[in-house]
């Protein structure tokens, strides 16, 4: 989180610290820069006659901290102005009516600070902190090779250190570069984000390993073999030695979806409710 402002900065939160909207980030000159929810950046001063999206912006977030007296849309009016002031007040700031740039910046909604990259004293200038949100998340990679199984807003199945299981959604993905060893090729990977459909089952956790299942692809009403019974074919391929008696028939087939140590067969004449011989 960068400063917009010139001067010193004269007090910082804690790594750890939660910031919520309405609430200082730090101070420049022994005054606030308020954090406020949004995903527009601040860019400009907002004053008596502004128009934009931004406007509406802060409007919102004005109304939400309990100022009223004017109308949330895209115009900053007198009205406007006149209920900044009172936030201004209530700030123990000049009472402009006017946003300065610098006054506030925006983030989706209440932060952790991470890690504070300057001291009280300090030119008011750069960044100032790094911060994340406070939606726990999981962070798995994914091999290039598996990347199918990522669909963003999917299902997945998250086990918990505890064995727990619980079900969760794919929530994004980005391609990171992994620096091999001493000798080794760096690989390209999936850096996969996952959220529990129900965050309470993240309580107590911090930082843990858990354990992520993506779905594959399903079949239904198939014919299914324990993988040992496929037998590898002079000619390519597989077949199935079908027991029938005393008597066995080869039949070649093809394979499909393999899972749990079966694995789906096609062939002519393959029915249900035959016998497979499976090698020992």
């Amino acid at each position: 989180l960068g400063c917009l402002f010139q001067g010193t900065l004269t007090a910082l939160p804690a790594a750890g610290d939660t910031i919520g909207r309405g609430e200082e980030l730090y101070s420049v000159d022994d005054t606030p820069v308020v954090l406020l929810y949004g995903t527009l950046p601040a860019y400009r001063t907002l004053a008596n006659g502004t128009e934009g999206a931004d406007v509406e912006q802060f409007e919102e977030n004005l109304e939400r901290l309990g100022y009223d007296g004017f109308t949330v849309d895209d115009e900053y009016t007198a009205k406007t102005a006149a209920a900044v002031e009172e936030w201004q007040e209530d700030l123990g700031l000049a009472e402009t009516g006017a946003v300065d740039l610098g006054r506030v910046a925006y983030a989706p909604g209440e932060i952790r600070v991470d890690t504070v990259e300057t001291n009280p004293g300090d030119p008011a200038q750069g960044a100032v902190f790094t911060y994340t949100g406070l939606d726990k998340l999981v962070t798995v990679e994914v091999e290039l090779d598996s990347q199918e199984l990522v669909v963003i807003g999917g299902p997945v199945t998250i086990t918990l250190p505890d064995g727990t299981e619980a079900p969760g959604t794919v929530t994004g993905s980005e391609t990171a570069v992994v620096e091999g060893g001493q000798g080794d090729e760096s690989e390209t990977v999936l850096n996969v984000t996952v959220a529990a459909d129900d965050p309470a089952v993240f309580d107590g956790l911090d930082q843990a390993s858990i354990d992520v299942g993506f779905p594959g692809d399903t079949a239904e009403d198939v014919l299914t073999v324990p993988v040992e019974a496929l037998l590898g074919l002079a000619e390519g391929g597989y077949g199935l030695e079908i027991a029938d008696g005393d008597a066995t028939t080869l039949i070649a087939v093809e394979t499909g979806l393999f899972a749990d140590g079966y694995v789906e067969v096609t062939g002519e004449g393959l029915a249900e409710g035959q016998s497979v011989v499976v090698p020992s």
